[in-house]
């Protein structure tokens, strides 16, 4: 029998202030991803993206599915090992793909800690209880060499805390209940139609993630009669066997409704695919956009991401897994928009933060387009950084704090679009990193409607699927999709293609430290907020 051996880049620690619970049941019915070595480069493949992106739109060459499988998919017979090894220790595979470069093998968490030995116990935490793990996980020496991760062991969740306040049922939009987001994509130049095309979205996919919560049909059919606009075509997917599963307007509800409200309002045309997952830790979140990034059948030319947590709570094997799907999507053309967080350089809320500075992941990954969020001043009528001014509060309601989450990335490098950025230095190390948000948009006073009720909704939650439906009026307008759009904005930042934010600061109040909006690039607001019809004439 082989030898067990750590598994590099698999070290973890708890979360903090967590309390130990007891043993785990080794009984317990439980899964894990195994993530294996790709028959290509993964640097190669990022590279790609680059080098596609800073490729006139009408010259690139996007890898097709089948082009992407055959030079970066799994080798067959890395994942017969996976199988085989699986089926000596009781275990069932549930999902297998060479495309994804994963093998899912579910059993008893006894059987799932014999083949891949890892120090889990249940611990309580103020987020709730979870089972945890500590140190690095050990696998069999002659699996060294394919297994590039294995995650499902950690169940701790991932965050997603948009501001909502529900005011009364079938009260409609305006006033104090906020406005649809086509008031904010008239506000930010989204182009309306290019030649004779309105631009709807028509032709479109756009993937959203989600981790929880659920919507009904009968909130999306009363919510876009209310607003005047037609029910875009909504599915659900399930991933791990979670589903569309509203409950009430308290729940994740909200969150899944704010994406789909916010993009179908403005590209109603569009197909909207929703990627359900469980928020079981790094294995639902992962599943979820490897789900939307190979789907071949539906074929999102764009992905919405609103969740995600301090980048420096997650081990490196994940950080790896996460990059090396989004380097798959830009390879395909699909763009990736990713909120950057809704408290400052906290990335926690006032019950769960831990007194220190962190970036939201996977904002911080170089290869998607970060979105942070603005608000809009009463007097100047002007963008502004996003800051509701309340100082961290356990007792107030939602807890205070809310502002653009934004900083330096402490793991991702500045990237080669980012160069000429003067990117400030990190607060927490003093180094230089990747800078996040990239763009910003309003991240208040959207109108939404959540198990009946109706009231405005926000946060950095909103602006990713706002500049998810931009990106599919981009792909529709050129018939092309757009993909990586980092260095095309950062290179054409002067031309209008952003507009600067220049006042504002995400730095909480009496709580946490920040950074301020100036000229130029900004860890609050990024270049400023996007002029949809200069990016389209410039593309």
């Amino acid at each position: 029998m082989s030898a067990f051996v750590p598994l590099r880049g698999t070290e973890r620690s708890l979360l903090p202030n967590s309390r130990p619970a007891g043993p785990v049941d080794p009984k317990e019915i439980a899964s894990v991803t195994v993530r294996v070595r790709s028959k290509g480069d993964p640097a190669a493949l990022a590279a790609k993206v680059y080098e596609l992106a800073n490729t006139p739109l009408a010259k690139r060459q996007y890898l097709s599915y089948d082009e992407l499988e055959d030079q970066h998919g799994a080798d067959g017979a890395d994942l017969d090992a996976i199988e085989q090894y699986a089926q000596t220790h009781n275990l069932t595979v549930v999902h297998r793909s060479s495309a994804e470069r994963s093998i899912v093998l579910r059993g008893a968490l006894g059987d799932l800690q014999s083949a891949f030995h890892a120090d889990i116990q249940m611990y309580h935490h103020a987020n709730g209880t979870y089972r945890g793990r500590r140190g690095l996980i050990q696998v069999p020496q002659d699996l060294e060499k394919i297994i590039t991760g294995v995650v499902g062991f950690d169940t701790r969740p991932k965050h997603r805390s948009s501001t909502r306040t529900k005011i009364a049922a079938l009260s409609g939009p305006g006033g104090a209940n906020g406005v649809p987001s086509t008031s904010f994509a008239t506000r930010y130049n989204f182009p309306a139609n290019a030649g004779n095309i309105n631009l709807d979205g028509a032709g479109q996919t756009i993937a959203i993630i989600e981790l929880g919560g659920g919507f009904r049909n009968s909130d999306l059919q009363a919510y876009f009669q209310e607003i005047g606009a037609p029910v875009p075509n909504v599915t659900s997917i399930s991933v791990d066997h979670a589903g569309n599963d509203p409950t009430t307007a308290d729940s994740a509800d909200g969150e899944v409704m704010l994406d789909i409200e916010v993009a179908g309002a403005v590209v109603p045309s569009a197909n909207i695919a929703v990627y359900f997952a469980p928020n079981n830790g790094d294995q639902g979140f992962l599943n979820a956009i490897s789900a939307a990034v190979h789907d071949s059948q539906r074929k999102p030319s764009v992905i919405s991401i609103s969740w995600g947590s301090p980048e420096d709570f997650i081990d490196a094997q994940s950080i790896s897994s996460f990059h090396d799907l989004f380097a798959a999507a830009g390879a395909l053309g699909v763009t990736i928009c990713v909120a950057s967080g809704d408290h400052g350089t906290a990335d926690l809320d006032a019950s769960h933060w831990d007194q220190k500075i962190h970036v939201d992941h996977p904002s911080s990954d170089d290869l998607v387009l970060s979105c942070g969020g603005t608000q809009v001043d009463d007097a100047s009528g002007k963008d502004v950084a996003w800051n509701d001014g309340t100082p961290f509060n356990v007792n107030s309601g939602g807890g205070g704090g809310w502002a653009s989450g934004g900083g330096i990335s402490e793991i991702f490098p500045v990237p080669a679009y980012q160069a000429n950025s003067n990117l400030p230095v990190s607060l927490d190390s003093g180094g230089l990193g990747r800078g996040v948000p990239d763009i910003s948009m309003s991240a208040t006073n959207y109108y939404t409607r959540v198990d009946t009720l109706e009231g405005p909704s926000g946060g950095t939650s909103a602006v990713a699927p706002l500049m998810a439906a931009l990106v599919a009026k981009l792909n529709q307008a050129k018939q092309k999709n757009v993909g990586f759009l980092n260095p095309f904005l950062y290179a054409n930042a002067a031309k209008g293609a952003v507009r600067d934010v220049t006042s504002g600061t995400n730095e909480i109040l009496y709580t946490v430290k920040g950074y301020a909006a100036g000229p130029g690039w900004d860890a609050c607001t990024g270049l400023g907020t996007p002029d949809g019809t200069v990016i389209l004439n410039n593309l």
